[in-house]
């Protein structure tokens, strides 16, 4: 009789659809001497992959329209972007962030006070265009920091989100 050993090794390849999986391959003899080779597979998503499923998913649901945009918020380590986005058309409505000049200048402020100014800009652009109310609050899985919540502030006095 022939001993039983088998031999574990550990293997991963790149999947365009699910990204990286890892994959565990155990091979064990039979008593024929052939090789029979166990695939047990983890699909671990990464994180950045499964944030961008999330928002497919989103985007499927909540389309903008002209009278009902989608609010659309990306906050990078240093900056915050704001759009009103109408999905129909595929236009932007209105656009803000803390870099540009307008939002900064009178008087020089901080992030924090740019973004709150990017939130009253957005609320300044919501009145001329006569939308009372927005299809979602895309914040495209960032957190609600400091800068974020200086933004939505003056959004949520306006009445576009709610709690």
């Amino acid at each position: 009789m022939l001993p039983m050993t088998s031999s574990i090794f550990h293997a991963r390849y790149d999947n365009p659809l699910r990204g990286e999986c890892r994959f565990l391959a155990i091979s064990m003899p039979t008593l024929l001497n052939d090789c029979v080779s166990l695939r047990v597979e983890a699909r671990g998503i990464p994180w950045k992959e499964s944030a961008k499923i999330r928002n497919r998913r989103m985007r499927r649901k909540f389309n903008g329209s002209p009278t009902k945009p989608r609010l659309s918020v990306f906050c990078s380590t240093r900056q915050l972007y704001a759009m009103l986005v109408d999905d129909h058309n595929k236009k932007t409505l209105f656009y803000a962030s803390t870099l540009q000049n307008s939002m900064r200048e009178d008087p020089p402020c901080s992030t924090i006070e740019a973004a709150q100014r990017v939130g009253e800009a957005l609320v300044h652009a919501c009145t001329e265009l006569q939308i009372s109310e927005i299809s979602s609050y895309d914040r495209n899985g960032f957190a609600r920091g400091e800068r974020m919540q200086a933004f939505e502030v003056p959004v949520a006095q306006y009445g576009l989100l709610t709690r």
